[in-house]
Parts: structure tokens; sequence; C-alpha cells
């Protein structure tokens, strides 16, 4: 082979390489895929969100069901508030609760909608969910866990 022709597949090996590395990171972005059809807005208000993002996933059953459009901080409630893009094919009750889930490997993390079944009417545009539970937060639970042991631990001051 002529040193031409070597480089030439040399230079595609290489561009292949770095086009799989742009979708990858693109998947990871949650970038590649776009809400199709057309969406009603829902908030729901958190005390802590932990890592979640906008354009994270919003899942039920573990379909998505729509994406989170924004995050903002309100200043009175001192709560983040969060707006959820849901698709209109998937009517939630009024009763449904909004919760902070993570899943795989890379910890991204999403809204999960539950559904209690007990109310008949549905969320519409601009409706508030109002039972939500916050994002689980390592750091807090290691914390919590290793004050309980020491609790525990009996001192040289009880024996």
């Amino acid at each position: 082979m002529e040193r031409t022709t070597i480089d030439l597949w040399v230079g595609i090996f290489a561009a292949a390489g770095m086009a799989a590395i742009l979708g990858l990171a693109m998947k990871v972005g949650n970038l590649t895929s776009s809400s199709v059809g057309e969406t009603y807005t829902v908030t729901a208000a958190f005390e802590n969100i932990g890592g979640l993002k906008a354009r994270a996933p919003v899942k039920s059953a573990g379909v998505v069901v729509g994406r989170v459009d924004g995050i903002r901080f309100d200043s009175k409630t001192f709560e983040a508030v969060v707006t959820l893009k849901l698709d209109k094919r998937y009517p939630f009750p009024t009763d449904t609760e909004a919760n902070i889930y993570t899943a795989g490997l890379l910890g991204e993390q999403y809204v999960g909608l539950e559904i209690a079944g007990l109310e008949d009417s549905n969320l519409k545009e601009g409706d508030k969910i109002k039972r939500t539970q916050d994002a689980v937060v390592l750091e807090k639970m290691i914390s919590q866990f290793l004050y309980s042991k020491a609790a525990e631990t009996p001192t040289d001051e009880s024996k």
C-alpha cells in the first residue's frame, strides 16, 4: 500500500471515532431526543432537586412522557420550582405525585410520576403537582448513617 492510501484510511477511522464520541456525548446529555407532538405544562415544587437538570426525562411506569422544561428558585417558599412539559397523549390525574429518582451508572436524575388514581379530573395547562418527593442526596444519607452509628457507640463516661 502506498503511504497516501494508509493516511486516507487512518483519517477515515479517526473521523468515524470522533463521530461516535460526539454521538455518545449527545446521548448522555439528553440532546438527541426532541419532544414530538403537543405538550402541556405543569409545575412541581421540591425542597431539594439534587442534580436534576433541564431536558431531563419525565417518566411514568418507565415510559418517557415528557421533559423537564426549566428549573427556578422561588425566593418566597425557598423551594425549587420545576416546570414539566408533558405529552398531551398522556393525561394524568390531579392527585399525581412527582418524585426525583436517579438511574444509570452516570447518575442521571429524572422525574417520575406516580398516579394515586383517586381523582377523576386530569392535570391541565398551568396546574401544579401538589405531592412531591425530593431527590435522595447520597452525602446526606451517609452523614445521617454515620451520626446514628456514632450515637449508638458507648462513651467512656457511660461505663
